[in-house]
């Protein structure tokens, strides 16, 4: 070694003094000397130079990964070489020293160099080094003797290698230091090895960060478990949906909690995933129904765990709500009316709104019931909550119950094999509307009645039953006291339905809205088409001798035509269908009313002709003053309505 580090000195000697180069100079050394005279780096120095301690603490907070994964590798490559006088130091990217270990005489002699914490050993600052010319390369290099360039590193011979992170870019060096007559080969080869681990490790834990961020990332429960059924790694959502914290999670048996799933058989040994399963976490006495995907984890055909992801079953139903638009679209503010019956029974609807009992609407076809249910819903405490509306009438008898109250997988021939929730599930938290509740058959009545008292549902072929937070409406064109009276509708339901009852009244019994309505259909078909139409005083007056037994929405439909069929910027009484210019009396005719009620359309159908003068109108009926007026009492006509 003494005639190899004195045949390396007399070659640095030629390079210095006389400019020479020799051929048995290693290239990587040559070509740092030739960096190093160029940078006008002075040979006969070579001392680290230092940084504040304010600057090496922020360097170091920012190579706080570096250093926490390289510290126990240096301590640990530290007790193996342990008494062969050598230093390790770590380095970050630019050459400054972030830690250093060894023993105290060999630290004590690099000291003397700055070889310490808080110095820079780059090859602009102390010339050709092991830790500089290897960041300057990257690639690991031992440096002995006089292959430093500055004279007093010639008693030392260093070997260091440059660290990469996972994406292979350098963010520091590990250099191993001592006696230059201590060199060995295999030093560098104990260095590579010790970066190579460190490498291995930050890749490790940046994998480990990565699939950490990425599993508190989701929005959904997370659990991990191992062959033999332990929680390995879980999320803050898996805690939150359970009410548990980490460490009771790692403590479970999975087996014991999702007991509806056949772990041991299906998910590891048949290796089988299970996607969109309806499954009970049993968390303390307590079950929290969950959509599951549960997936085995597979290595060399062997699963090795699991892992499940799952979601709260309200929250997936609010998403599900969400997509398929369940939700009330109408407010209050939306019911057009002049009509002072109809303005009570709207604020009747709003006091009703705040209580969380059952509602039940009654009203003809077309009066806008499901108008009412929209506005309630969106105008209680439930506003936030989906807003799903069945209408009894159009389904199927044998579909009924399971639209309503959902089935279990396997329930029955044709059922989905994953089950499905009812509308009564997809409601909770918000608002079920029942429209045309008088077609629901005896049978499912008795059902509903049992929901509607304990506010719990179980499916079809399910075992548990389910707490539901759903606020009931129902809607109805019959009079259901009479359906009572005629056994074709329990009465127990119908008191159960009937805590507040909202009677909408039909259009022809508020003429007044008529002209307001038809206002606010050619507003909206004006904007839409773009084109303003206004309808003519005829217009109105033929609308409004009408008898409307189809209500607003007939009404709606014929303003839609009329606007239509118009040729000009006014509509005139031309463009309404034939029915209209007859007289809805003797249009329906005689048989089927009484003469009270002849009479009584008579006299209203005089008063929109004189425009709600009695006078005028009792002399187009040939009554008397008197006669006219007592007989406007006697029928209850209001003759604000009129006008």
């Amino acid at each position: 070694m003494k005639e190899k580090l004195e045949e390396i000195k007399s070659i640095w000697e030629k390079f210095i003094k006389k400019d020479e180069i020799s051929k048995d100079i290693n290239p990587i050394i040559l070509q740092s000397w030739l960096r190093c005279r160029d940078l006008n780096v002075d040979y006969k120095k070579g001392r680290g130079l230092n940084i504040s301690e304010v600057e090496l603490k922020r360097i170091k907070e920012e190579n706080k990964e570096l250093l926490e994964v390289a510290w126990p590798i240096m301590k640990n490559l530290h007790s193996i070489v342990l008494g062969s006088e050598f230093v390790l130091v770590l380095t970050d990217k630019n050459g400054y020293v972030l830690e250093s270990i060894g023993e105290e005489n060999i630290r004590r002699e690099a000291n003397k160099l700055n070889f310490l914490p808080g110095c820079l050993w780059s090859e602009e600052a102390v010339g050709t080094n092991a830790i500089g010319t290897c960041l300057k390369v990257d690639q690991p290099i031992q440096v002995i003797g006089a292959e430093h360039y500055c004279l007093y590193h010639h008693y030392w011979t260093c070997s260091a290698v440059p660290i990469h992170d996972d994406k292979g870019n350098i963010i520091g060096c590990l250099d191993m230091s001592g006696d230059s007559y201590g060199a060995h080969k295999h030093t560098l080869g104990i260095v590579v090895a010790a970066a190579y681990s460190i490498e291995n490790q930050i890749a490790l834990l940046r994998s480990h960060k990565l699939i950490d961020t990425t599993i508190e990332s989701i929005s959904d429960g997370m659990i991990i478990i191992d062959k033999n059924y332990k929680v390995n790694k879980t999320n803050n959502i898996a805690s939150e949906i359970l009410g548990l914290t980490r460490e009771e999670i790692h403590h479970m048996d999975i087996r014991n909690v999702l007991r509806d799933v056949d772990f041991k058989r299906e998910i590891l040994k048949q290796k089988n995933s299970q996607r969109y399963i309806d499954c009970n976490f049993n968390i303390n006495n307590k079950r929290i129904p969950c959509s599951a995907n549960i997936a085995p984890i597979v290595t060399k055909n062997e699963s090795i765990g699991a892992a499940i992801v799952f979601r709260e079953v309200k929250y997936l139903h609010n998403a599900v709500n969400s997509v398929s638009g369940n939700k009330a679209t109408y407010t209050f503010d939306d019911i057009i009316t002049e009509n002072k019956k109809m303005k009570n029974v709207i604020k009747l609807a709003k006091k009703i709104s705040r209580a969380n009992c059952c509602v039940l609407i009654e009203g003809e076809s077309g009066t806008g019931k499901e108008l009412f249910a929209h506005s309630i819903h969106n105008h209680s405490n439930k506003k936030n909550g989906p807003f799903i509306a069945i209408n009894c009438a159009s389904l199927p008898r044998d579909l009924m119950e399971s639209e309503l109250f959902g089935y279990e997988k396997g329930s029955f021939t044709g059922a989905s094999k994953e089950g499905k929730p009812g509308k009564f599930e997809l409601a909770d938290g918000g608002t079920l509307f029942l429209d045309e509740i008088g077609e629901l058959p005896l049978e499912l009545q008795a059902k509903l009645l049992r929901v509607l008292d304990n506010l719990k549902v179980t499916r079809i072929g399910g075992k548990y039953e389910k707490k539901l937070d759903v606020r009931v409406i129902a809607a109805t064109n019959r009079n259901l006291y009479e359906e009572v009276r005629r056994k074709s509708f329990r009465e127990d339901l119908y008191y159960r339905l009937n805590v507040f009852k909202i009677k909408i009244p039909p259009l022809r019994e508020r003429i007044n809205d008529i002209e307001v309505c038809v206002k606010y259909f050619l507003n909206k078909l004006s904007v839409a088409q773009k084109y303003d139409k206004k309808p003519s005083e005829d217009f109105i007056k033929k609308l409004k001798s009408y008898k409307w037994k189809g209500n607003v929405r007939e009404l709606q439909n014929i303003i839609e035509r009329a606007y239509y069929l118009s040729e000009g910027q006014v509509i005139t009484d031309e463009c309404l269908p034939e029915d209209l210019f007859y007289d809805s009396i003797y249009k329906d005719g005689l048989s089927d009313i009484s003469l009270e009620t002849v009479e009584k359309r008579t006299i209203i159908h005089a008063l929109i002709k004189s425009k709600g003068h009695v006078i005028e109108a009792g002399k187009l009926l040939n009554l008397s003053k008197s006669s006219i007026y007592r007989k406007i009492k006697k029928y209850n006509i209001d003759l604000n309505e009129i006008v």
